[in-house]
């Protein structure tokens, strides 16, 4: 992740500052752009925190995946509420960062929810994460694994 998120810090859910680089290292990332005010970011919320739960918070030997929540709420304090409310232990961009704002154009992002799967370089392996996670559950990630090039033994 140092192409894109190098140098740069992500926030908790709890408001802890972690630097990217090393949250991120020789991980699948999942850009995750929603909004608390979307219904179908909501809905999907609870669905992707299911999926990052039984691959990292609650596994035997925890997966190399990471979600970065890319708000496009209206204020830092709307965004803070979605993460309190619905959100896994995933970090996120600040939301002051303008950098939010080149991403969404960097993966095309037009609508919200969309959770866009990337390598190390930022360089994107699915942008239909959230149809794959609908449709093949926790099956899907060993193929992200495999087009990540990080951990070829992994197994879910």
């Amino acid at each position: 992740m140092v192409d894109i998120l190098g140098g740069r810090h992500l926030v908790t859910r709890k408001g802890a500052a972690v630097e990217a680089e090393a949250a991120l290292q020789n991980k699948v990332v999942a850009l995750y752009f929603a909004a608390a005010r979307c219904g179908p970011s909501r809905d999907f919320t609870q669905l992707l925190c299911d999926f990052y739960t039984a691959l990292v918070a609650e596994a035997r030997r925890p997966a190399p995946f990471e979600v970065v929540f890319v708000s496009a709420d209206d204020s830092s304090q709307e965004m803070l509420n979605f993460m309190r409310e619905l959100h896994g232990t995933w970090l996120a961009l600040p939301f002051h960062d303008p950098y939010r704002h080149e991403l969404r154009k960097r993966y095309n992002v037009t609508a919200i929810p969309k959770l866009v799967i990337v390598k190390q370089n930022g360089e994107v392996i699915t942008n239909k994460g959230r149809k794959q996670i609908r449709e093949r559950g926790l099956a899907c990630f060993q193929d992200w694994v495999e087009a990540a090039d990080i951990f070829q033994n992994f197994c879910c």
